[in-house]
């Protein structure tokens, strides 16, 4: 395999995302839990939903060594903020999802007969967490949050909230093309004899 086809993803041995393999080797069945809290601001659909400033995701790991690479599994968890995107109104959502993820040994079967963005790989015994996490929370979260999912919304005419405003609440709208006759004569237009 070419080395040029990894450069992009390679991780470093450094990082909160980066979790260094060499003490499972390449013993089947060796295993290692993990639990780390990483800084994950951003992470989710941003302008939308997504971890605020400061915050972090929860991981809880099990790393397996398997006989083509480490098999990742366990939870992430996180906080995220947005608004409403019915009332406009702040909300904050716990989000967990599962995770399931084998890392490729170099030059396994798996790394020889798979795509590169068909399966994740490791690197230098290296497995770099972000982007099978990021992916994992963005899939999770609502392309459209509500603040409960009988959100009334916002007034059209004057912007106030609909759960707030009351079932009466309305305006009385004029055709604009009769604004003008009403101006000239006056009058309660519900009652023409009072004209």
């Amino acid at each position: 395999m070419s080395e040029h086809r990894h450069a992009s993803t390679r991780p470093t041995a450094t990082g909160p995302w980066v979790i260094d393999t060499r003490d499972l080797g390449r013993r089947a069945g060796a295993s290692r839990a993990v639990t780390r809290s990483v800084p994950a601001e951003g992470v989710g659909l941003l302008g939308v939903i997504a971890v605020p400033p400061g915050g972090n995701i929860e991981l809880d790991l099990l790393l397996e060594s398997v006989v083509e690479g480490v098999l990742v599994t366990g939870t992430a968890r996180t906080t995220v903020e947005g608004e409403c995107s019915r009332c406009l109104e702040p909300l904050s959502s716990e989000v967990e999802v599962e995770l399931t993820e084998l890392y490729a040994y170099p030059d396994s079967t798996t790394d020889e007969t798979t795509e590169e963005d068909e399966v994740s790989r490791l690197h230098d015994d290296l497995v770099d967490l972000e982007p099978v996490v990021r992916d994992a929370i963005v899939l999770a979260l609502p392309q459209v949050p509500l603040c409960s999912p009988d959100c009334l919304g916002l007034c059209v005419d004057c912007g106030g909230k609909l759960a707030e405003l009351g079932p009466d609440h309305g305006h009385e709208t004029i055709d604009p093309r009769w604004a003008a006759l009403q101006e000239r004569f006056g009058g309660n237009r519900d009652n023409p004899e009072e004209n």
